[in-house]
């Protein structure tokens, strides 16, 4: 229990870290020509980090046999959702002033941001379901299929990240690889329980 607690501590202060470091640039006048956008883009890409290693913990967790990793999932998830908020909230805010109607034009006019949207209302509802209560009421089976919105989330941010850039494509690709590898390892392991062991009798025939 103490081992769980350390690491819980570490993610917590480590994952802030970029945060504080964005602030400390903001600070010292360290963030280019257009603040506005240097924020958007770091908290947009801190969001597919921790996106990824959220859906790198139960790989891991099967390849090192270190159980303990799916305890850091809920919290390294909800740092993927507050990294999320403080994106949006950078566009509303600074970016539209909170002008709805803007907004609205945006959406309409512009396709990444209606897949980043789509991205962030995926993460919205697992935010709400990550406490224990929840997970309780919900159901283990039913808050676990609820929370393979996690890759909707993942692959709606890549796509986002993708139509954003103009020509320097290469961290979206690179995000694209990540996800499509854990998606595909994730796919292959629901496969393998679906198909179950080969009967004997084929495994003797095979012979």
């Amino acid at each position: 229990m103490k081992d769980i607690k350390f690491y819980k501590s570490l993610v917590f202060i480590n994952a802030l870290v970029p945060l504080a470091l964005l602030a400390w640039d903001w600070r010292a006048g360290r963030v280019g020509a257009n603040p506005l956008d240097f924020v958007t883009r770091t908290t947009g890409t801190l969001t597919l980090v921790f996106l990824v290693l959220t859906l790198a913990v139960s790989p891991l967790r099967k390849w090192t046999g270190a159980q303990w990793l799916v305890r850091l999932r809920r919290m390294i998830g909800l740092y993927a959702f507050f990294y999320g908020s403080l994106h949006l909230l950078t566009y509303l805010w600074f970016d539209k002033s909170f002008d709805f109607g803007a907004i609205a034009g945006d959406v309409v006019q512009r396709w990444f941001i209606i897949v980043g949207m789509i991205g962030f209302f995926s993460m919205a509802p697992l935010a709400i379901t990550s406490t224990d209560k929840m997970i309780k009421r919900l159901g283990g089976k039913r808050w676990q299929k609820l929370h393979r919105l996690t890759y909707v989330a993942a692959v709606a941010g890549v796509l986002h990240y993708y139509l954003l850039v103009k020509s320097d494509i290469r961290k979206p690709l690179l995000f694209a690889v990540a996800v499509a590898v854990l998606l595909g390892h994730r796919l292959y392991v629901s496969y393998s329980k679906r198909a179950g062991p080969r009967p004997l009798s084929l495994t003797r025939q095979a012979k």
